[in-house]
């Protein structure tokens, strides 16, 4: 089937020919009906593919591959940002229809659930049973469960509570070849052999596509409250950060704002509405005694440093970590231009990136924002203003020396399309490329699963 050839029309009648007796014809979207909503870095598909099930994603993903179409799955997009612009786009693989609960213990903490589902719905559906599944990635409620997934997304909730990685007990994917395959199982404890699963969280669905999810559910909290505590100077902020860590403190969130970052977070809160200096802001849990005592205990480390404690109101307070935890959406609305860099290291460089960060700023007339979870050594950059586009690729690369020199590395987590022309998104390939090469080439052999959009073009 020529797709490469002919018109449009005959492009459109190619997909309906292909993939309509699998998903049906109205689950078969052409070109100009799917309008950009399903586009990437500029690129949009030839067709929309909707499947229903396990086993229509796997007979769609094998007429890809005989036909040499390259797919993108995907659900609401909010993950798309991320990576290389795809080689080759030809089919958009929409899982939005597949939104069904399989299996649900409450008892057991667990539960069997579809990708296509919103996190916001989900926690809706579990929270009846007073449970939850603690992740606050970009893209909040409106973030599909397997695009968490296929990026692996932690907002500041992992510093207590991990990634998706350590929350999913097994999967069911479905491969280039035809195949629907599982690995894991459905309870906590499950050593079934080496868990393929893990090699799929994160991999951008360049491996396979995620179906069918396993998660482990947790209790709410009786109580949670959230603080926050200006710091002056970021060597302030780094003597408080290490005070909290190796106290008997054990906070569910703890993030590092700049001032400009800490401005935007109070907006629209009962909260004074301008920060003049960096501020740590943290979330701890537990009974009502339990909180008590942590806000004694910080405002102890917090006198120690000259910082005083603000309690924030519990109205408040879920404003602010919506904020904090999805400022791309907020953000990327007022600034149509906002680059995000995020700079994963150790943790006691995390401080040390930041003033570095500042400095080059200034250099290159940089309106900057920096929403650091220091905790576990990640920092994000948002560079909301800037002269001219000229002079970023060259920012990007310093930046990223720097935050190789602490024993780290950075991404461009999120960048206009025109800048991914100069900039290579992920940076250097690390020692385990050849072996990352070697998977993929085994998984999908014709390259059609997000041709390029992963680290070193994979």
């Amino acid at each position: 089937m020529p797709w490469r050839e002919g018109d449009l029309a005959q492009a459109e009648e190619n997909a309906q020919k292909l993939f309509a007796p699998v998903v049906g014809e109205s689950h078969v979207l052409t070109e100009e009906a799917a309008g950009a909503a399903y586009g990437i870095d500029g690129k949009t598909p030839k067709c929309v593919v909707l499947p229903s099930s396990a086993e229509e994603v796997a007979v769609v993903l094998r007429l890809c591959a005989e036909h040499n179409l390259a797919v993108v799955a995907m659900r609401q997009g909010t993950k798309l940002g991320l990576g290389n612009p795809p080689r080759r786009y030809d089919v958009a693989l929409s899982l939005k229809e597949m939104t069904r609960v399989w299996n649900y213990e409450a008892g057991d903490l667990t539960i069997v659930v579809e990708p296509g589902m919103k996190l916001g719905d989900f926690q809706r559906y579990i929270g009846r049973d007073n449970l939850w599944l603690p992740l606050d990635p970009f893209g909040g409620a409106k973030a599909s469960l397997g695009g968490i997934m296929a990026t692996n997304a932690a907002g500041p909730l992992r510093l207590f509570y991990g990634t998706p990685r350590d929350m999913v007990l097994g999967l069911k994917f479905a491969t280039p070849d035809g195949k629907v395959i599982k690995t894991g199982g459905r309870v906590v404890k499950n050593v079934a052999g080496y868990d393929l699963g893990k090699l799929l969280i994160g991999s951008l669905g360049t491996l396979g596509v995620i179906v069918e999810a396993s998660f482990k559910l947790y209790p709410k909290l009786a109580e949670r409250a959230t603080f926050g505590m200006p710091t002056g100077t970021l060597g302030i902020a780094r003597d408080l950060r290490r005070r909290i860590q190796a106290s008997p403190l054990q906070p569910l969130r703890l993030v590092l704002l700049d001032s400009a970052a800490a401005t935007y977070v109070r907006a629209d809160s009962g909260l004074a509405p301008e920060a003049k200096e960096p501020e740590i802001w943290i979330e701890v849990g537990g009974s009502p005694r339990v909180i008590e005592r942590c806000a004694s205990d910080l405002e102890q480390l917090g006198r120690a440093v000259g910082s005083k404690l603000e309690r924030v109101v519990d109205k408040d307070a879920e404003t602010v970590w919506d904020r904090i935890s999805d400022f791309p959406a907020a953000l990327g609305a007022t600034y149509p231009g906002l680059i995000i860099l995020r700079a994963g290291l150790p943790r006691a460089g995390g401080e040390e990136f930041l003033s570095r960060a500042q400095q080059e700023a200034e250099g290159e007339k940089v309106r900057l924002a920096s929403f650091g979870q220091t905790g576990v050594g990640t920092v994000y950059l948002c560079l909301l203003e800037y002269a001219d586009g000229l002079g970023i690729p060259a920012l990007v690369g310093r930046l990223r020396q720097a935050a190789e020199g602490l024993g780290g590395a950075l991404v461009v987590e999120r960048c206009p399309s025109e800048f991914k022309q100069g900039v290579d998104v992920w940076g250097p390939a690390g020692d385990d490329f050849d072996t990352m090469r070697q998977v993929k080439a085994l998984w999908d052999p014709k390259g059609i699963l997000a041709p390029g959009r992963f680290i070193g073009g994979l």
